[in-house]
């Protein structure tokens, strides 16, 4: 398929998913012709009602350019010198944190983001959210390398950041203020990752507190365990709902109330969607980390609760999480394989529905990127499939995709490995 290099100039006989459409028509998908004129895109009609020079899609399906909620970027592309040696939760944090006191100077950081952003840029990503491990010297060295690069990406990519950190880190009474003011001098978001202890209410009324004294978002890791005892999701509803939160909060993973009891369950999601919180699921690293043991076949999948979630309301998206470091071997930043896999690991289909909101849409208006839709005036950044229907798309992990940024054809070729040796070590 030929794109043409020209300012103005129509898709024909594009499939457009309607979940992702400004005014989504009913169905799952319908048939349109979209003008682009300057980087924007300028009318979306029926076939045939266009005229000017254009190409025929033929049906195949477009989409926006899409959203990564949840991501870490920091830690990403270690495997080689940092691997998980039993592929454990446990496993990965001890590997994690070895690795980054051994090699997370400014220079190995931005190395590995750059290299992880150029991926995510290659397969159509067009905003990420990242985590950066806010620990000890680890903070000062992180958060002016993706300052640096939130810049020299805007255009391509927009980011954001949230600071994470463990309750075990806070180091003394004045640890939190000092790193939520860093964290606001970066336009950032909190978070952090609560355990079930017992100083965990306090732990997040200090941060709910933080964050309401320089008008933060939240954003945080939840239950990211097999162990239905752990119900940090329903304290971080009930502190938002007591405290009259005024803004967003994100909770990510929530693996364990997969594994509680349906009247248990039933509670926590009513506080949630009172709360308004949304909620993050990353299929492919929690299938990879939960229920693992060796020489035994893992019985559950680690998936939160997406279906009823969403069923009472709350916005669900699906995301990245981590690419080859300790916590998940695989992974490229590519957000339809993303998509790909949570419809086949969390049942995402028969119907399909709104399903791939849950990688564009959702995620755009849950951290205001405002990205995700298709719509008349937004800038004219979209992925062009040759797959006709969303089981075609599941089909093939669609790498002859072409994505268009401002209306133009980008090169897509990826960061070759090898880019990284001498940061790892390896030949």
């Amino acid at each position: 398929m030929q794109i043409p290099d020209a300012p103005a100039f129509v898709l024909r006989n594009a499939t457009i998913p309607c979940a992702l459409l400004d005014r989504p028509p009913e169905g799952e998908t319908t048939l349109r012709d979209i003008a682009l004129d300057a980087g924007r895109i300028a009318r979306i009609m029926p076939p045939g009602v266009l005229g000017g020079e254009g190409v025929d899609l033929d049906r195949g399906m477009v989409w926006p350019c899409l959203v990564d909620l949840h991501t870490h970027l920091d830690k990403g592309h270690v495997w080689p010198r940092a691997a998980n040696p039993d592929g454990s939760r446990d496993g990965a944090l001890g590997a994690v944190g070895t690795d980054r006191e051994a090699n997370w100077s400014a220079a190995d950081v931005r190395a590995r983001m750059e290299f992880g952003l150029r991926c995510a840029y290659a397969h159509g990503t067009t905003a990420i959210r990242t985590h950066l491990d806010s620990i000890g010297k680890q903070t000062q060295i992180s958060w002016p390398v993706f300052a640096e690069l939130r810049a020299q990406w805007r255009g391509r990519i927009d980011l954001q950041a949230v600071a994470l950190f463990h309750p075990d880190a806070v180091e003394d009474d004045a640890w939190l203020p000092r790193l939520a003011d860093l964290v606001a001098a970066h336009g950032g978001i909190l978070g952090g990752v609560p355990y079930m202890a017992p100083g965990l209410h306090d732990l997040l009324d200090r941060v709910f507190a933080a964050a309401e004294q320089r008008g933060l978002d939240l954003d945080f890791h939840v239950d990211e365990t097999g162990d239905p005892a752990a119900a940090v999701l329903r304290a971080i509803a009930e502190t938002a709902l007591r405290r009259r939160f005024p803004g967003r909060i994100v909770v990510g993973h929530c693996c364990s109330i997969a594994v509680q009891p349906a009247e248990e369950v039933d509670r926590t999601l009513d506080l949630v969607a009172r709360a308004g919180l949304a909620v993050v699921s990353l299929p492919m690293c929690n299938m990879y980390l939960q229920d693992r043991a060796a020489g035994r076949t893992p019985r559950w999948r680690g998936v939160t609760l997406l279906h009823e979630m969403r069923a009472r309301g709350i916005p669900v998206s699906v995301a990245s999480d981590n690419c080859r470091d300790p916590f998940y071997a695989y992974g490229d930043h590519d957000m339809i394989e993303v998509w790909r896999e949570a419809t086949r690991i969390a049942h995402l289909d028969h119907p399909i529905g709104t399903w791939p909101a849950a990688v564009a849409a959702t995620p755009g208006m849950i951290a205001g990127f405002g990205a995700g839709r298709i719509s008349e005036g937004a800038p004219a950044d979209l992925l062009l499939f040759r797959a006709r229907s969303f089981n075609e798309m599941l089909s093939r992990p669609q790498s002859d995709r072409i994505v268009l940024r401002a209306g133009r054809t980008i090169d897509r070729t990826l960061p070759d490995y090898r880019e990284l040796d001498a940061l790892l070590g390896t030949r």
